[in-house]
């Protein structure tokens, strides 16, 4: 992508860390949550599936990562570019912190792992990511592991259709999402997941909401603001859902890119038919400088998730203060109907795409201009226990669940879209 230490498309949803709403909880079943990502958020992934592999109930994806625990006993750059990073150390401290500093290991055995590279991706590449299998075959069923390499491919997310601003397959430049021909998001899903329901390709039926992540669902290198695609299926308390975290790379995060991530990675496309939220967290760029696990001094300006130590030596253990916010993030999405009770820690896919057609059917309440303290636009505007402001100086009030509803732009505006 990128280097990842060195130096809005159509849809709205920029708002400031005062304005977003708090996080609101879901029926989430616990052993369907899952999490893939990107480049760092490949990395990332592959530390909260191992680390967190009790709370990761249906396992894990990488897309252009690299092997567990890789840049802690060598530089980080024998992690990247193509080369080939020792992983006995990494495989050994797996052994000697399972249970302990990670989950137990022996969880790995029962989750799925998806892999997938570009074999000219020269940013991570292909020898990473063999390492990484080579690592994981240690401890996961063998049969388990879907290894994909796209031919062509640069150091990029894939897709299977064309997003507004989106760069080539072949060139890794920003916004590092491409047409492959290849659906990831899909494939990763399915895989993880069981046989889904055919993706929406038409206009989405639910929302994209933004929320509050600061106190024990912030950290370090992490923005103020994340956000959550809600299908309208999983509005309803009634409704049983699976939960998904789809993690960003370097120069992707909402700051960088708006909410190309967001909206064209094609997540959305498949929670929506398919009873599923997607959670995406948000790093930030930090110029600080910080010393990092092999003893170097490094910033992290392109809003990477922290695979080299940056804001902790247990970054990628239980207890890492990103990955502690993440399933903090996790852990209440999924706490509606007593689901939490369940949820504890240690401390060839089809890509055919069928058309849906779907209704867009949220609460609205008109909005009010002459009395009284008004929400901001994408301020929270009402629910159970709210005690704020409930009409809006722009757009309309809208509901998402009891317990939520944020202001947002006229019904013609509103920030989920076909894409």
């Amino acid at each position: 992508m990128f280097s990842f230490i060195t130096t809005v498309g159509c849809m709205t949803i920029a708002v400031t860390g005062a304005s977003a709403a708090a996080l609101s909880s879901y029926n989430v079943d616990p052993n369907s949550i899952s999490v893939s990502g990107l480049s760092s958020g490949g990395f990332m992934a592959a530390q909260l599936g191992v680390a967190y592999s009790d709370i990761f109930t249906k396992g894990f994806g990488v897309f252009a990562g690299g092997p567990y625990d890789c840049a802690r006993n060598q530089y980080y750059t024998t992690c990247m570019y193509n080369g080939n990073p020792s992983i006995s150390t990494p495989t050994s401290n797996m052994k000697t912190w399972s249970g302990s500093k990670i989950a137990d290991i022996n969880t790995l055995e029962q989750r799925k792992v998806y892999m997938w590279v570009g074999s000219s991706d020269s940013t991570v590449g292909p020898n990473v990511m063999n390492q990484l299998q080579s690592q994981l075959t240690n401890f996961v069923d063998s049969a388990n592991i879907s290894y994909v390499k796209s031919s062509g491919a640069a150091h990029t997310f894939p897709t299977d259709f064309d997003g507004s601003g989106d760069n080539s397959c072949s060139s890794a430049t920003s916004p590092f999402i491409s047409n492959c021909n290849y659906d990831g998001a899909g494939a990763s899903l399915q895989w993880l997941h069981g046989t889904l329901n055919a993706k929406n390709t038409g206009t989405l039926s639910g929302s994209i909401v933004s929320f509050d992540q600061t106190g024990s669902y912030g950290a370090s290198g992490m923005d103020r603001v994340g956000y959550l695609y809600v299908p309208q299926s999983c509005k309803s308390v009634s409704t049983v859902c699976s939960l998904h975290v789809a993690l960003h790379g370097c120069q992707q995060y909402y700051g960088k890119i708006g909410s190309k991530f967001v909206e064209n990675t094609g997540y959305n496309k498949w929670a929506d038919t398919n009873n599923m939220i997607i959670l995406f967290p948000q790093a930030i760029s930090d110029s600080s400088s910080h010393t990092v696990w092999n003893g170097g001094v490094l910033p992290n300006p392109n809003g990477c998730w922290d695979w080299v130590g940056w804001y902790g030596t247990d970054a990628d253990q239980i207890g890492g203060v990103q990955m502690a916010a993440i399933v903090n993030q996790v852990k209440k999405i999924a706490s509606g109907s007593g689901s939490t009770s369940s949820i504890s820690s240690t401390s060839a896919t089809s890509t055919s795409q069928t058309t849906i057609s779907t209704t867009q059917t949220t609460t609205t309440t008109a909005t009010s201009t002459s009395t009284g303290t008004l929400a901001p636009l994408y301020g929270q505007c009402g629910g159970i226990g709210w005690t704020g402001p409930t009409a809006c100086a722009s757009g309309v009030c809208t509901s998402y669940t009891p317990y939520y509803a944020q202001c947002l732009p006229s019904l013609a505006n509103l920030l989920v879209r076909p894409i």
